[in-house]
């Protein structure tokens, strides 16, 4: 979060406090998050794919602003960042792993509902599961689209540095409202709750949410 948010909007700032214009202050700031892609390539010797559609995104960015003159290309970066991430979630909702499960299983597996059962047992016989991940990946995807909407509006007719600004706290604020939205259904849906009935469905499962012995042959 400091080094892709906070540090290149404070840079952009200080540039610009310092009388450098505009295409060049977005520029200089939107490099900064294309370091953690540096570091993976110097370090483990591969291209870190977010990384790169990051910079990749902020190149074709600046390059229209180059050609058009106007630097609200670049602040359109965030724009069509929402919309490739609000498609991808879409794109996977349907698919073997939704993209919401894949971004909390590290967080959650094994630390909330029945704890000694794998998630991919879960997925495999338990369609209310399959759904809550579905449904959360929607949510997502859903949200990150109407964020592109609003990010589009204020880069094309607020001023240049309010808009900068504003993209930065509306990272922080589209997530905050996302996080409760998903995790208010999850609860609901009984994702965290061992004794829930989407827990107690799926066979092999006991009352107290924990996997039940395997019969000895």
């Amino acid at each position: 979060m400091l080094v892709d948010l906070v540090l290149p909007i404070g840079l952009y700032y200080a540039l610009r406090a310092a009388d450098v214009g505009y295409v060049a202050s977005l520029v200089v700031s939107s490099l900064v998050p294309g370091t953690g892609m540096v570091a993976t390539l110097v370090r483990e010797r591969r291209l870190d794919s977010v990384g790169l559609f990051m910079v990749s995104a902020m190149l074709v960015s600046a390059g229209l602003s180059v050609v058009g003159g106007s630097p609200r290309f670049l602040l359109l970066k965030g724009a069509l960042v929402m919309v490739v991430a609000g498609g991808w979630f879409l794109a996977t909702a349907r698919g073997p792993r939704p993209l919401a499960l894949q971004f909390s299983r590290p967080l959650l597996e094994g630390r909330v509902g029945a704890r000694d059962v794998s998630w991919d047992d879960l997925w495999a016989v338990s369609p209310r599961f399959r759904r809550v991940w579905r449904v959360s990946t929607v949510v997502w995807g859903v949200g990150a689209l109407a964020d592109a909407a609003v990010r589009g509006v204020i880069a094309l007719t607020l001023p240049i540095d309010l808009a900068v600004g504003l993209g930065g706290v509306q990272y922080g604020a589209f997530s905050v409202v996302i996080l409760v939205i998903v995790n208010v259904y999850q609860a609901r849906a009984g994702l965290y709750h061992p004794r829930s009935d989407l827990y107690l469905a799926v066979p092999g499962v006991s009352g107290e949410g924990r996997a039940a012995p395997e019969p000895v042959a």
